[in-house]
């Protein structure tokens, strides 16, 4: 099975799904406010949750840094933006792919 994990640059805004270190998927995302900035590091997928409910959309996956997760939304209109208060968001149905390709213990980098 190949090695995948998942790469988060703030600054373009995008999720990137690497498998043996090539990108196979690109999503576009919304992340923190200026205020609520999403944290850059190291991270694991620690949790999957299907209709989390609220404003958490299709699917919630839980990083290793509480209360931070990788998720969809009820608002398509915020992805590309600085919106959350700190997770990653995504469109219900790319966040919906990308759960079908990572298990629990993805490596998830978050990089300036």
């Amino acid at each position: 099975m190949p090695y995948r994990r998942i790469i988060i640059d703030l600054s373009d805004r995008h999720l990137y799904l690497l498998e043996d270190n090539t990108v196979v998927r690109g999503y576009p995302v919304g992340i923190g406010r200026m205020v609520t900035s999403t944290p850059a590091g190291e991270f694991t997928i620690v949790n999957k949750q299907l209709n989390p409910g609220g404003p958490f959309g299709a699917f919630w996956m839980g990083l290793s840094k509480p209360h931070y997760g990788i998720h969809g939304t009820n608002d398509p209109s915020s992805i590309g933006h600085l919106v959350s208060h700190g997770c990653i968001r995504m469109y219900n149905q790319d966040v919906m792919e990308l759960q079908s390709l990572v298990p629990v213990g993805t490596r998830v980098t978050i990089r300036p």
